[in-house]
């Protein structure tokens, strides 16, 4: 069976507002204000709660390796109490979902997120049903790029880990691809735009209504 597997922060939804205030709260706590700006830092927010901590930190007293793992569940904390105030699905994500299932692919979810949020977050949006499998950054004891957990997925799927893709915005998710050796999509509406073609990506699409066509002509 032919699968797809899609990365979940800033491929399948925008999170990144909810994920700065996450990280703006543990700033507040240390009486530091908010520090990270919800537009202009958004893409941060998809490299992951350290990565915004540590941005936050460097721009009142430089980043402290001991306060970010210290704050680090209290970011995860503040999230998962307020996981969906503003994050919406980009538009036509499940109507693409859809009709790949429709086609006969498999579909999955792999993220660096870890798992419980992420299977709160998609229940919470009403999707989780959508996917067929899901794996989070805390499922194995490795994380993408590592391939393990993008093989895990399909594993769960039952599809043939030698025909599927990886759907992402990130290096991170254009790295995990090469490293299974399957096709990367890297999609062009996230904070960075048209930036993420430099990583050659072996396709690329600026809506969802795309997906389908493009994920047919990768012959997978």
């Amino acid at each position: 069976m032919k699968s797809v597997i899609f990365d979940l922060d800033g491929t399948l939804a925008d999170t990144s507002a909810d994920l700065i205030a996450a990280a703006n709260h543990c700033f507040r706590g240390l009486g530091l204000g908010d520090l990270l700006d919800p537009v202009a830092d958004a893409a941060t927010a998809f490299h992951g709660g350290r990565a915004m901590l540590q941005l936050g930190f460097s721009r009142v007293e430089g980043p402290d390796a001991v306060e970010i793992d210290r704050q680090y569940p209290v970011l995860l904390k503040a999230y998962g109490a307020d996981i969906c105030v503003h994050t919406r699905l980009y538009p036509g994500a499940i109507a693409a979902v859809e009709r790949l299932r429709g086609a006969g692919y498999a579909v999955g979810v792999c993220t660096n997120k870890p798992e419980g949020l992420a299977e709160r977050l998609l229940q919470v949006l009403g999707i989780r049903d959508a996917f067929g499998a899901l794996v989070g950054a805390d499922t194995l004891p490795v994380r993408k790029p590592d391939p393990a957990p993008l093989r895990e997925t399909v594993r769960r799927l039952g599809a043939d880990p030698a025909r599927t893709c990886l759907i992402g915005d990130t290096d991170t998710d254009r790295k995990t691809a090469a490293a299974a050796g399957v096709p990367c999509v890297l999609v062009t509406f996230g904070p960075t735009g048209d930036a993420v073609l430099a990583l050659n990506p072996e396709a690329s699409i600026g809506h969802f209504d795309d997906l389908a066509g493009v994920v047919d002509a990768l012959a997978l």
